[in-house]
């Protein structure tokens, strides 16, 4: 374990305006709205932002003004967060970020969760916090070998806990947080006692099947399961070409975006139907574009894609989710690439000891609402304190 601060040289800041203000802009789009993909005028404009008027020292200061360390484990750097409540009998939480995502993501959440009574929290809510960068993505190290799917992630953030000599502890994620958190629990290390995930691997195989295949919603459906079901339907047709081509190519795809801060920023905008653009602020999304840009990390996080085939983070099938016999809690936000229904939860999750739905919120519900979110981990993890 050692100490670690953030720093680039300001080369690598001048470098990178040097290339947002060389872009090779292509043709606009041939229809009026964003169905071919991120409208040009619309990242013109926060090119410009970017290349003049954005801080990337201010996103470092946000950094350094955390605890922040390196430890390698299973040959590879795991940079990290890690804030000790000032609290009596606080409930170590490990957290994990997706893509395209990064600590940046879970920062806003960490007074609310280390320090509830200032947050309208009660003393008895205080959570540790450790908050690691997945391998390959943003301060973590790069793997130069295969292999660093989530069971190998999992495994990682178990030796972590370990070693900061923690013996009983939760664990949280959305996005790829939710498939490392899960494979932590199908694992069952010694001393996690639950999951909490936002993003749930609730589908069943025969809504799978019909998806994959083309084919309209079960007719037995409920109202909830439907709309499940259709959202589902939009993404996959709209949205998850950005996982196939990953899950395949990763190498080629991230020749272009490893080369172009305008092409980094597109692929990673146009995520989720542009709810980064709808419910972020644009320093939010850019402090998160530039960790890509200056760690290069666009292909090495791409690769999680690979190290699964390129199949969905929701599917049971692919999480396992009937192996998982610890608790697990989940939070459902309605702007989330679909809403769980509770019926396909309890399916999915034999020891499911928490569900709620909540009123605002999308797939980055920590970064989005970060009062929201912590206040569901309280009510998630509340069960679970007296066995400490």
């Amino acid at each position: 374990m050692r100490p670690f601060r953030v720093h680039f040289p300001e080369e690598a800041v001048l470098d990178l305006r040097r290339r947002i203000n060389a872009t090779r802009w292509p043709d606009g789009e041939t229809v009026d709205d964003g169905s071919q993909g991120v409208q040009l005028a619309a990242l013109q404009a926060l090119m410009r932002y970017w290349g003049t008027d954005y801080d990337w020292r201010k996103a470092e200061a946000r950094l350094n003004a955390l605890p922040q360390f390196m430890t390698k484990i299973d040959g590879v750097n795991i940079h990290f967060i890690h804030i000790r409540s000032g609290l009596p009998n606080a409930l170590p939480l490990i957290m994990t970020h997706g893509w395209p995502g990064s600590v940046f993501e879970l920062l806003k959440t960490v007074g609310p969760l280390t320090d509830p009574t200032t947050y309208g929290g009660r003393p008895e809510d205080a959570f540790d916090l450790i908050m690691p960068s997945i391998p390959g993505f943003g301060l973590s190290g790069k793997p130069t070998s295969t292999g660093w799917n989530p069971d190998r992630i999992g495994r990682a953030w178990t030796e972590l806990m370990k070693r900061l000599g923690y013996t009983h502890y939760v664990a949280q994620g959305g996005d790829w947080g939710s498939p490392i958190s899960s494979a932590m629990a199908r694992q069952g290390p010694p001393g996690l006692l639950g999951i909490h995930i936002n993003l749930p691997a609730t589908i069943p195989s025969e809504v799978a099947a019909a998806l994959a295949g083309g084919g309209p919603a079960p007719h037995d459906f409920s109202d909830k399961e439907r709309a499940a079901f259709n959202a589902l339907s939009t993404f996959n047709k709209k949205y998850r070409a950005y996982a196939a081509i990953m899950g395949t190519r990763p190498q080629t795809i991230c020749y272009a975006l490893a080369n172009s801060p305008a092409g980094l920023a597109a692929w990673m905008f146009d995520y989720n139907n542009g709810e980064p653009q709808r419910l972020l602020g644009k320093d939010d999304m850019l402090d998160n574009v530039t960790l890509y840009w200056l760690t290069n990390t666009a292909t090495a996080s791409a690769r999680i894609y690979w190290e699964t085939s390129g199949q969905s983070v929701l599917l049971s099938t692919v999480q396992k989710t009937a192996d998982i016999s610890i608790p697990v809690a989940i939070s459902v936000f309605p702007e989330e690439v679909y809403r769980a229904p509770e019926t396909w939860a309890r399916r999915a999750y034999r020891n499911l000891i928490y569900f709620n739905e909540v009123e605002k919120g999308g797939h980055f519900a920590a970064w989005e609402e970060p009062a929201l979110f912590a206040a569901e981990l309280r009510a998630a993890f509340r069960s679970l304190r007296p066995a400490l």
